[in-house]
């Protein structure tokens, strides 16, 4: 860092000797612009007080009157904009809480640093620190009613884009799950976070999921006839399967696009508690008879549970990204990751896991023989015209690191 980049520091720990000793390691490390404060609310009132706010704040969490989570909480409503790194003696599990509260408070976290903490493990946690431009500024995200959702079916601007899963063990591309953006005529592409929800709420998703669900299976049928013989995955709400006449409608779409069910995904993911399990069970389970596949999304969070796996056939687990990316170097999130795989295994289901962000990631599934894999590190959600040049891109990778191995 040059000089006029270094960031500006506030160290909270109610330990005098804790406080000189990290504000003295930041000083030996070129760090000058440093303020220490004993108690959260001194940190706050030097933060609403100072006329440069400091940029990184190194916060102890077991602290007299308040202690370090209530100051995380503190440090949105005094509207602090800068990164924070967590200096404790907490146990591991804790500290990988609080890091999680931080990011639900949308603050910037650099990580956690454990006492005592060690100068090379400070400056390396000092190096992710990057400024922010002044011209950044936090966007308030439009919201979208329900006349508005209603509108972007009826005019054709729901546009399906497709996120490959390959299999771990050879390379292969065996399918693409189907994800839907919102071509909007004024905000450009958005992502369907800040519409699903709406047209659950207001009665549209059996239309959307229409929707989705032709274009989908049409595109399949175009890529398998050009002989890309590829499963395509659908996502399906829970809303979806109120009516006993989605089987119907599923199985009558399925045909007329020419696809055999046995290339179809529906992916369930329940947003929302169920309150009557038979019109769901029975529409599922008909579906499974008719040869579809079922997978159960996200599983490990929200509604998705042992109870499911239990009462409904699926023939796929999907392994959450909270519980994929960084599992090689989490223990915590290992152990949750390994559990499912082996479940899944129990129940002579295929596992996916989602959320693969680096080739760490991808060598870990190699190593615990996760069957598909899907994330950024393989590709992000394209366009349908993108997908055969990028198979060729992926397939010339995969090549490559055979090579190295053998």
């Amino acid at each position: 860092m040059t000089e006029r980049q270094m960031p500006i520091l506030l160290v909270v720990d109610d330990e005098p000797f804790m406080l000189k000793l990290i504000i003295h390691m930041l000083a030996n490390l070129g760090f000058f612009q440093v303020t220490g404060c004993s108690s959260g609310q001194a940190a706050l009132e030097w933060v609403d007080q100072s006329d440069s706010p400091p940029d990184i704040i190194l916060c102890d969490l077991n602290m007299p009157e308040m202690d370090g989570i209530e100051f995380l909480r503190k440090l949105v409503e005094h509207g602090y904009g800068g990164s924070l790194i967590l200096v404790s003696g907490e146990g591991e599990r804790m500290l990988q809480t609080v890091e999680v509260l931080a990011l639900a408070h949308h603050i910037k976290l650099l990580g956690h640093l454990n006492k005592p903490v060690p100068p090379a493990a400070l400056a390396a946690m000092l190096e992710k620190w990057s400024p922010v431009s002044p011209r950044i500024r936090r966007t308030v995200e439009q919201v979208y009613g329900a006349d508005a959702v209603r509108d972007a079916i009826a005019n054709d601007e729901l546009v399906n884009y497709y996120q490959p899963k390959v299999a771990v063990a050879s390379g292969r591309v065996i399918g693409v799950e189907a994800l839907v953006r919102w071509r909007h005529p004024r905000d450009g592409m958005v992502f369907p976070d800040r519409f699903i929800g709406v047209a659950e709420e207001h009665g549209l998703i059996d239309e959307l999921t229409r929707v989705v669900m032709i274009g989908a299976l049409a595109q399949t049928k175009i890529w398998q006839d050009a002989g890309l013989m590829l499963r395509v995955a659908i996502n399906i709400s829970m809303d979806n399967l109120s009516s006993v006449e989605f089987v119907n409608h599923v199985v009558g779409q399925t045909a007329a696009a020419g696809v055999t069910p046995r290339d179809v995904v529906l992916e369930v993911t329940e947003s929302r508690l169920m309150k009557d399990i038979r019109a769901p069970l029975e529409i599922l389970t008909r579906l499974r008879m008719q040869r579809f596949r079922l997978s159960i999304d996200d599983f490990g969070t929200g509604h998705s549970s042992l109870s499911q796996l239990r009462d409904i056939p699926f023939d796929e687990l999907k392994i959450d990204r909270g519980f994929v990316h960084g599992a090689w170097a989490n223990q915590t999130v290992q152990t949750i990751y390994d559990a499912s795989l082996r479940l899944a295994r129990q129940f002579g289901m295929e596992t996916v896991a989602e959320g693969v962000e680096d080739q760490e990631d991808w060598e870990f599934l190699r190593r615990t023989g996760c069957d598909l894999a899907q994330g950024y590190f393989i590709a992000k959600p394209m366009p349908a015209a993108d997908l055969p040049g990028w198979i060729e891109v992926w397939q010339g990778r995969e090549r490559e690191w055979a090579a190295v191995v053998a």
